[in-house]
């Protein structure tokens, strides 16, 4: 007989949030996570760096704070301080989780769990469990380069750098991804020199090259030096500090540092899951799924980083619901849309985007109507001295429809949900142009960026 309805390996935001909707749905829930409910994300990821780059906002207000009739002594960090709560941040919302899953009557069961063949999963110690569903949630982790692995010591991981002994001098990032760069411009804040080597022909690779462009410079305006089509060949290591090996536009660079973060990217966490058991297929180190988190063997489903790209909390708690409601039978359902997932870096100045970037509309076939306006222009920015970036639109000249939205500035993950609404209800330039933007906000830059795509901007 059946333990549950519905087991879920792994309690990230994906697992946690199908288990919740699935008990909703009156299923019979057990959970098993290994190590911290909340995953990655929520104890060494998402939620303890927003935490300390809310510390790094805060330095550099108080830095720039006599712009503003404000005159403060330099600011004098307390590391110990700046750590230990960013800590308590992610304990507090990993004690929420819990509470939450025990208020559904989830089981949650705290064990290394494997597929045992169809319906089973063995737990280490603890025996083994049956239902007819069995939802894989395992997060990923991140990838590494030969001869770059974490010791703990000069080459940090993440884990490393969100809680850091001390705040290096030098700082060496490779990757220059979200992660990547919310690292770059975090120690950048607290003083640290830093550089970012990126392989690719840009920073932040995955936004429209036009934000790329942007964010670059705002980067090294501040200071952090940039290195793209940058390949890292090898490392030195002194008595105290490193050299990293570096090849581009032809050059040898020796670059020193007292700390290096990779930041390339991650893989699935597939291995020793069992998975040889099912029908189940891996590619490019996740799991295939169709749009509602089924695999190719029955009763098995994948959600979130496991599961590939984008590799976002918010699209693993999206599908992780999509799956159990699914599962639930219920009606008028629609797949997950990659495309319709906004995607946020919480760097300075921050980036957030929605839909297709400029080039991959144009190789879509779509004609373009594209808008921008700049931050320097809207009333709000320009009162909060934050007048860097701009908003980005992108519609299709033959039928109005929003394809894509990019914001580099003030704000930029709050305001971009704003188009995602608007994409999720397929509304075009029309509707977007005739609702009314408050006065004064940051968001008037969006209509004016609508607007702009049609020749009718009013404040350029």
């Amino acid at each position: 007989m059946a333990d549950s309805d519905l087991i879920v390996i792994g309690g990230g935001p994906g697992g946690y949030v199908a288990a919740l909707r699935a008990a909703q749905l009156g299923m019979r829930v057990t959970l098993v996570e290994r190590a911290d409910l909340g995953g990655i994300c929520l104890n060494w990821g998402c939620i303890p760096t927003k935490a300390l780059l809310h510390t790094a906002d805060l330095v550099r207000q108080i830095g720039s704070a006599a712009a503003f009739g404000i005159i403060t002594p330099p600011p004098q960090l307390d590391l110990a301080q700046i750590v230990a709560r960013s800590r308590e941040v992610a304990a507090r919302l990993q004690g929420g989780v819990r509470h939450l899953l025990k208020k559904a009557k989830v089981e949650v069961i705290e064990a290394t769990a494997c597929l045992a063949g169809p319906g089973r999963v063995t737990l280490s110690g603890q025996g083994e469990r049956r239902a007819p569903h069995i939802l894989l949630a395992t997060g990923a982790r991140a990838r590494t380069l030969p001869g770059f692995e974490p010791d703990g010591r000069f080459l940090w991981s993440s884990r490393e750098a969100l809680q850091p002994d001390q705040i290096p001098r030098r700082l060496v990032v490779i990757g220059s991804g979200a992660i990547g760069i919310e690292f770059a411009t975090l120690f950048h804040a607290f003083g640290s020199a830093v550089t970012v080597v990126e392989a690719l022909d840009r920073l932040l690779p995955v936004e429209d090259a036009e934000i790329s462009a942007v964010a670059r410079t705002a980067f090294e305006r501040q200071g952090i030096l940039c290195h793209t089509g940058a390949r890292v060949t090898g490392l030195v290591r002194g008595e105290t500090a490193v050299e990293v090996l570096v090849e581009t536009a032809g050059q040898s660079l020796r670059l020193a540092a007292d700390r290096v973060i990779v930041a390339i990217g991650i893989t699935g966490n597939i291995e020793q899951l069992g998975l040889d058991t099912t029908r189940a297929r891996v590619e490019k180190g996740h799991i295939v799924t169709d749009g509602f988190g089924r695999t190719d063997q029955p009763g098995l489903y994948a959600i979130g980083d496991v599961a590939g790209p984008p590799w976002l909390a918010h699209k693993a708690s999206h599908e992780g619901i999509l799956c159990v409601e699914a599962i639930a039978g219920l009606p008028t359902l629609h797949p997950l849309d990659p495309r319709r997932i906004p995607g946020c870096t919480f760097c300075h100045p921050p980036v957030a985007s929605v839909g297709l970037t400029e080039a991959a509309a144009l190789a879509a076939g779509h004609r373009l109507r594209i808008g921008r306006f700049p931050f320097l222009a809207n009333g709000k920015a320009i009162a909060l001295g934050e007048t860097e970036g701009l908003v980005k639109t992108l519609f299709d000249a033959d039928s109005g429809e929003l394809l894509g939205a990019h914001i580099i500035g003030a704000e930029a993950p709050e305001l971009i949900q704003g188009f995602a609404v608007a994409q999720s209800l397929e509304t075009t330039e029309a509707e977007l142009i005739a609702t009314v933007f408050p006065h004064p906000t940051l968001s008037e830059a969006m209509h004016e960026a609508v607007l702009a795509a049609f020749g009718r901007e009013l404040h350029l």
